[in-house]
This record gives C-alpha cells, sequence and structure tokens, in this order.
C-alpha cells in the first residue's frame, strides 16, 4: 500500500505553509528540522500532488505518563510496577488554511494512528496521546475517541482501541 504521508525533507515547501496557529507553523518552518536531526521527533508531511503544495503534517514521538494520570478504568488492567506507561505522542497536526474544512486532518490522523499502531507492534507503546492546543483542537481529537486525562490539558486514546481500527 502507497504511504498516504512522507517524512519531512528538503524538497518540501515549508515556508508556505500557513495554517493560522503561528506556533504551529514556526514550528514546521524553523523547528521541525532540528527535531528530526535530533531524534526527538519526526515530521511527516501530506503534499498535494497538483500545487506541490503541503497540506499539512503532524509529527510522533516516543513519550510516557505517570500512571496515575490514566483513569482508573484503564489503570486497573496495568500493572502497579509500571509508574510510568510508554505512549506515542502525536505531538502535531496541523492542515494548511488552503487544505482546511476537506477532511485532511482526518486523513492525517488516521495515518498518525495507523504509524503508531504499527509502531507499537515493535516497541511498547500504551496509547497515542495528544495535548490540544485550543478547544477546537480538543473537539477534534475528542470526535475521534480520544479521552481526556485528568488534572492534565491531555488526551490519549488507548492502542487496544486503535488496534479496531486496523485489524
Amino acid at each position: 500500500m502507497k504511504e498516504l504521508t512522507e517524512s519531512l525533507n528538503t524538497k518540501h515547501r515549508k515556508n508556505e505553509f500557513s495554517c493560522g496557529k503561528d506556533m504551529l507553523d514556526n514550528y514546521l518552518q524553523r523547528q521541525a528540522n532540528q527535531d528530526i536531526k535530533r531524534k526527538l521527533s519526526v515530521c511527516f508531511v501530506l503534499n498535494d500532488n497538483e500545487t506541490d503544495l503541503l497540506k499539512g503534517y503532524y509529527t510522533l514521538a516516543n513519550n510516557s505518563i505517570a500512571q496515575e494520570l490514566i483513569p482508573a478504568e484503564f489503570q486497573k488492567k496495568l500493572p502497579n510496577s509500571y509508574k510510568s506507561i510508554p505512549t506515542t505522542l502525536l505531538g502535531r497536526l496541523a492542515i494548511d488554511k488552503r487544505f482546511q474544512r476537506q477532511g485532511v486532518g482526518k486523513l492525517l490522523l488516521v495515518d498518525a494512528l495507523r504509524r503508531s499502531y504499527d509502531i507499537s507492534k515493535s516497541i511498547g507503546s500504551f496509547a497515542v496521546v495528544v495535548d490540544p492546543i485550543d478547544e477546537d483542537a480538543e473537539k477534534f481529537y475528542y470526535k475521534f475517541g480520544f479521552i481526556k486525562l485528568p488534572d492534565s490539558g491531555k488526551m490519549f486514546l488507548p492502542m487496544n482501541t486503535i488496534r479496531t481500527l486496523f485489524e
């Protein structure tokens, strides 16, 4: 199966990307390549084949969350010896203004979840975690089943739930 996204590289026109959120635009334009070189995260982009513009991007990184942040219904299934639970961080997800409201966010999220699930087969990851930038982002993730972590702005989607999407 052909990949939907590809790793950010020098041929991508990242300086033309604008999603309307300075923090997300600046990250792609100024910091993403450094994070990739330092092995802090990986940035995947969706390129528009007709215009050669970036439709959107997302980042993935290893992460962990304290077990006490996980809701009780999930915590009871985890061994007490784990104080920190391995997860995958979906750190950023942004859509260029020219491609918003066209389903690109959903495509990128599904692609990120598929990659995260595939990785979890080789390296332990209990869930995908996001830290929504604002209320709109929180609503977006909530629509796809993400669960708010108590005492945190973060949300998560258990890998067992993600597995049902792809198996």
